[in-house]
């Protein structure tokens, strides 16, 4: 079973629209599919895949972990799509306990006896059960926007990621464990990866090891959403770079996914742009991602810098390519009457509104980074 969890550092990139048009998208081409809304504590993935509100969640099963995950398990009308919808309304369910945690998971594994995909929509930040549930596997995808907080808080998670992989690899009693710990309460802001492992490697050779191994087969890949121009593709690199240097984590850019006005109309009608409108340059993104997914080896997943490299230069291209597309698909809405000369107005109206947001989030980091540097602090 493949398990492709899907998170963000920051909420409001369009995560659950991603997990759930792939879900449907990888349904389609024949794969049996389990969508899980893990989400907890704002679960709303059902609006997005258009089910129906749900009698029982994941909240049921969390509150009775006796039970079997299959009993809240919900047939979609998507062929080769299951549902596991969350839970809002029963308190407690976004801290769960290390037993819930462990009981989930352990559901969850069980599914691959006929589950051929698993996708985990999990929440925004960078609480531990969500950073333990992205770790089940070494291909999850990190979801960010060109906006600077979000590209920023994408790279956070990602650090947060690999320290949690440390922690539950250095076992309590072990010195590296003990080392990290130390590095820690000092407060230092230099916990980068390359400054740690050589010590790690002289004072604990086996932890060493294992880490390594470890981070081997780690490979998060990145995908760019609400993307309006092929530069803001580009975003996907800072992050690439900031993971390498500081951390020791080879990622993979995905795919990206460019801004569509169709969205809005799929949501408010409560069905997958995938099946609302499968031409449109949103659900050709999601299909290209889905596809580039079934092609990548589920039980090796190692890749080098070459492949890393390539992944970065084809996305690149596809940027270019869908911004191309993007123009005709836009002028095509406006010869057939589906796109009003006021539709128009209005989009470039509401994309100005996020231009402007974008400037003020832009000035506020950098007024923050200007105060860091005189401060004497290194990002």
């Amino acid at each position: 079973m493949r398990i492709i969890p899907v998170a963000s550092g920051k909420g409001g990139v369009g995560k659950s629209l991603i997990a759930a048009n792939l879900s449907v998208a990888l349904a389609q081409a024949g794969q049996r599919v389990v969508l899980a809304d893990l989400d907890l504590g704002a679960s709303n993935l059902h609006l997005v895949l258009g089910h129906h509100s749900p009698k029982a969640g994941i909240g049921t099963f969390l509150n009775n972990i006796n039970l079997s995950l299959n009993e809240v398990i919900a047939e979609t009308d998507i062929p080769g799509l299951r549902f596991i919808p969350g839970d809002t309304e029963i308190p407690g369910t976004a801290n769960l306990r290390p037993i819930q945690r462990n009981a989930l998971v352990k559901q969850l594994l069980a599914l691959k006896e006929n589950t051929d995909v698993l996708i985990i929509d999990l929440g925004a930040g960078t609480h531990q059960s969500i950073l333990d549930f992205f770790l089940l596997s070494g291909q999850g995808i990190i979801v960010t926007s060109p906006a600077v907080t979000a590209v920023l808080n994408a790279y956070v998670f990602l650090k947060n990621t690999v320290f949690r992989l440390m922690y539950t690899i250095f076992g309590r009693d072990t010195p590296a464990n003990a080392y990290i710990e130390q590095i820690r309460k000092e407060g230092s802001q230099r916990l980068y990866i390359p400054r740690i492992l050589p010590e790690i490697q002289k004072i604990d050779p086996n932890s060493y090891q294992k880490f390594l191994e470890h981070m081997a087969r780690f490979h998060p890949r990145i995908v760019t959403n609400m993307v309006d121009d092929p530069k803001d593709a580009e975003v996907a690199t800072k992050i690439k770079r900031s993971c390498a240097e500081y951390l020791s984590l080879k990622v993979e850019y995905l795919g990206v996914i460019y801004r569509d006005s169709l969205q809005d109309t799929s949501l408010a009608s409560r069905i997958p742009i995938t099946i609302y409108k499968p031409q449109a340059l949103l659900s050709q993104g999601i299909y290209r991602i889905a596809e580039k997914i079934l092609q990548s080896n589920a039980e090796q997943f190692v890749l080098n810098d070459k492949e890393i490299e390539a992944s970065f230069l084809e996305t690149s291209s596809e940027a270019e390519t869908d911004f191309e597309n993007k123009l005709s698909y836009v002028e095509d809405l406006l010869h057939s009457g589906t796109l009003t000369q006021g539709d128009l107005i209005e989009t470039i109206k509401s994309q100005q509104l996020e231009i402007n947001k974008l400037k003020k989030e832009n000035n506020f980091i950098k007024l923050k980074l200007s105060k860091a540097l005189n401060q004497g602090f290194k990002v």
